[in-house]
Order: structure tokens, then sequence, then C-alpha cells
């Protein structure tokens, strides 16, 4: 059960109100990289959890809603940066031929459709995706992918911070890279906490696998190389099971023996 209240999360206020801007906004509440993105990945992986698994459960959960938190705001964000734009703004943005490019083949919807408010898509007016979310049921997965979804959120984050001088702009996204930089470590420490959890799923049996290839780093060059000497072609491996080698080559298979055909497919030219 969810309950809203109507404070905003975090303070948003627009000083200088910038439609361009407005639009790169909304990849950051549909896109790939966005909170309506890890909002439902953290909820779906939350309600995967076991019962034994209670304080994982509430860990998720509670983030999921700090994210819905996230989405509320940046939609503020491009409510006020759309409704408060001047004519002389707007007019402003033509005199550059790109940035009038932008205006006319950009989201005209938000006008259109939203009347000049945010809409559940990406900067190029792509509806969100639920194919975007990762829950993948096992808890070691869902937090490597949770490490790369705030890495590339705060990515998001820190290159919108750099296309605006609005003041207000730049608080709001100064918070938000902050509680990324916190969700990046949390969900470390959610996999440090896990112990031992490599490689994943680790309740494979390893000795099932092929043990000739689990831990060699095969070259696809063409032409043969010699052994890079890098990390991941000696040593020891990062899950303490193995040691990594090198092949210049891949082992083969042979050509793939295609000959019988399914008549009931109609490949077969008569």
């Amino acid at each position: 059960m969810f309950y809203h209240d109507d404070e905003l999360q975090f303070e948003v206020e627009v000083e200088d109100p910038n439609p361009r801007f407005a639009k790169m906004l909304q990849q950051a509440i549909g896109g790939a990289e966005g909170e309506m993105r890890v909002a439902l990945q953290y909820m779906f992986q939350a309600f995967a959890v076991p019962a034994e698994k209670q304080e994982i459960r509430q860990f998720l959960m509670e983030t999921a809603t700090e994210e819905l938190g996230h989405i509320e705001m940046l939609a503020t964000a491009v409510s006020k940066n759309l409704e408060g734009a001047s004519d002389e703004a707007r007019e402003a943005a033509r005199e550059d031929a790109v940035i009038d490019e932008m205006m006319r083949s950009g989201q005209p919807r938000q006008a259109l459709s939203a009347g000049l408010h945010a809409m559940p898509v990406d900067s190029n007016g792509a509806p969100f995706t639920g194919n975007y979310v990762i829950a993948s049921g096992n808890l070691a997965a869902d937090m490597y992918a949770n490490v790369m979804a705030e890495s590339t959120g705060r990515l998001l984050a820190t290159r919108l911070y750099e296309f605006t001088d609005d003041p207000g702009m730049k608080d709001m996204l100064e918070y938000l890279i902050a509680r990324d930089t916190m969700h990046q470590n949390q969900w470390h420490a959610a996999l440090e906490a896990l112990g031992e959890h490599r490689p994943v799923p680790n309740s494979f049996d390893q000795s099932k696998e092929n043990q000739e290839y689990n831990y060699t780093f095969m070259s696809t060059a063409r032409e043969e190389r010699e052994d890079p000497q890098q990390p991941w072609t000696q040593g020891e491996a990062p899950d303490g099971k193995g040691d990594f080698s090198y092949s210049p080559r891949q082992p083969g298979g042979g050509n793939p023996d295609l000959d019988e055909m399914i008549d009931e497919m109609h490949n077969e030219v008569k």
C-alpha cells in the first residue's frame, strides 16, 4: 500500500524557464536511465523477495518509493520549465538553427497531449517501456543491475547539470546526483552482505560446467594474437574459484548441420 503526501521530496524551483531543458528532463523521467525505470525495477525486485528476507524486501521497496518521489520532482520541473517560459524565450530559441530544429521536431506532444506538462516518455518522445526493468528473482543479479541503473542514472543527471545554468535546476540535480551516489553505494553494500555469490547464480553446481572454458578468455580476432597479459587473461578470478587463462582461438564446432527440413515451415525451394 502506498500513501502520498502533497509536499515534494525536495524543493523544485525554476528561475529561468526553458522549454528545451524541459525536453531534456524527460529522459530522466521516462528514459532508459530514468526514474520510472528504477522505481519499477526496485519494486518488482521487492515483490520477488521471499518472506524470510523481509529486511531486503523493505530495503528495496523504500528505495522504489523514494524514486517515485523523484519522478514527481522531475515532472514538476518539466511543468515549470514549460509553463513559465516567456514568449521571448520561445522566440530566442528560433535564432539558432540547431535549436530551432530541436523545437520543431522535438516534443510537440508536451503541448498537444499534455498541456505543457511532463509525460511518461523519454527525451525523444518514445513511451516508457517495461523492457528497461530488470527483476530476475536472483538478489545478486538484481543488485548488479541496480548498480548499473544508478550509475547510468547518475551519469545522466550530471550531464543534465552541465546543460543548465538555472540555479533552481542545479539545486534539484545536485540533490538527485547525491541520492544516486547513496544508491550506488547501498547496492554495493548489499552485494557484500550477500557474501559469496559469484558466479551468479552460485546455486548451480560448477562441476557441471565445461571446466576447460569456464575461466578462459577466448580471442575472436581473425589472426591469432599473443596473450595481452591483462587482469582478465591471467591470475586468480574475482570469485576465487579459478585462474584466468588465454586462448588465441575459439574451440570450433564445424559447419552447422541443417540438412533436415520441417515440411510445415515451407523453407525448401521445390
